[in-house]
């Protein structure tokens, strides 16, 4: 009962802290100029994946590799699946031209540096170094990016928001970052203690627990955060979130996880030949959705939710060793992802025909 309630409070601490944080955060940013579609790759993905920055970096100054590692690859693959998925369930997301064509494949590319960066069994301290150095360098450009061209917007005339409210003044909006940032860190230590605990007692490993109740809970931001958003019709926040968050989560939370570490972070085995696979077969998935009329449909929605249970059912059944593992593997190997896969690739063909015909019809 104590670890149970120490898990639940470690959760709350972790939303609240992420809430006061994203909300400081963001009035800052726009204050400063920037699109929302930046302020949803950069200030809000980045706030909302503070708490899976805080778990990870604890787990990993405690020595628990597999919490560390597990949480940020579980995160990425939950926030594509689940988040964007129920988010196009409330709503059709229409894909902003800049996310199809710059930070998908950016997402894209930094899963495949981490997969190499594994191969080893190790992300090393250089190999943080390097993560980190590339978020600085990413998070840079996209702000350069988005100020060059409001400036060339004439008459855009964005306002920051924040003439009005009890958080107006930027002192207030200090406080809610540094408030947050305290919360997220205490709740973070709960969190981890809590599910060491419970690992131990259900027999399963730290790694599972961190792909699963971990990667979920830490989540529950953006999942707040995304499914708001779409409610509101903010669609450049709610996917610029999820894109966002699982760059930050690879560069950021993971880099600066192992630069904390002593000796930097073990990669178990499994997660090299299976769950990184499949969080950047994830990342490829979103390529031809996002081409298909630049929006995610509802019953994509309903597929990426789909296959977010399908994998966690099949996590769950091999730390058990179930005996429906081996069924339900074939199963998922040669019947649903191969049918899934070759719907993927219909409709970017599909899409990419239709637009062909467009241009040589203009022409």
């Amino acid at each position: 009962m104590t670890t149970a309630l120490l898990f639940i409070a470690g959760l709350a601490l972790l939303v609240l802290g992420a809430e006061f944080l994203v909300r400081g955060a963001s009035k800052l940013a726009l204050s400063a100029g920037i699109s929302p579609l930046v302020v949803g790759l950069t200030v809000v993905a980045y706030g909302t994946s503070s708490p899976e920055m805080a778990v990870s970096v604890q787990a990993a100054i405690s020595g628990r590799n597999d919490l560390a590692v597990g949480n940020v690859v579980g995160s990425n693959i939950f926030n594509v699946l689940f988040i964007l998925g129920a988010s196009a369930l409330i709503s059709r997301l229409v894909v902003a031209r800049q996310l199809v064509h710059q930070e998908v494949p950016i997402m894209i590319g930094v899963s495949l540096l981490l997969l190499l960066l594994c191969l080893d069994g190790r992300v090393s301290f250089v190999d943080g170094a390097l993560l980190v150095g590339l978020l600085v360098g990413y998070t840079v450009f996209v702000i350069v990016q988005s100020r060059r061209e409001l400036k060339m917007e004439a008459g855009a005339g964005e306002s920051s928001g924040d003439g009005s409210g009890w958080d107006r003044h930027w002192a207030m909006q200090a406080l809610l970052v540094v408030g947050g940032l305290g919360l997220l860190v205490l709740g973070a230590n709960w969190l981890v203690e809590a599910a060491v605990a419970i690992a131990k007692g259900l027999g399963v490993s730290e790694l599972v627990i961190g792909l699963t109740i971990i990667a979920a809970g830490t989540s529950l931001p953006e999942v707040a955060t995304s499914i708001l958003a779409a409610i509101r019709g903010q669609r450049d926040i709610a996917v610029g979130n999820v894109v966002g968050s699982n760059i930050f989560n690879i560069l950021g939370v993971l880099g600066i996880s192992a630069l904390a570490a002593s000796s930097g972070l073990s990669v178990a085995p499994a997660m090299v030949v299976f769950d990184i696979p499949v969080m950047i077969a994830v990342a490829v998935a979103c390529l031809p959705i996002f081409f298909t009329g630049h929006l995610i449909a509802r019953w994509e929605g309903a597929l990426f939710v789909a296959l977010y249970a399908a994998y966690t059912t099949y996590l769950i059944l091999a730390a058990r060793q179930h005996d429906a593992l081996d069924t339900f593997g074939v199963a998922m190997t040669y019947a649903v992802l191969p049918l899934v896969s070759l719907t993927l690739a219909i409709l970017a063909l599909r899409e990419w025909r239709v637009r062909k015909a467009h241009v040589h019809g203009r022409d």
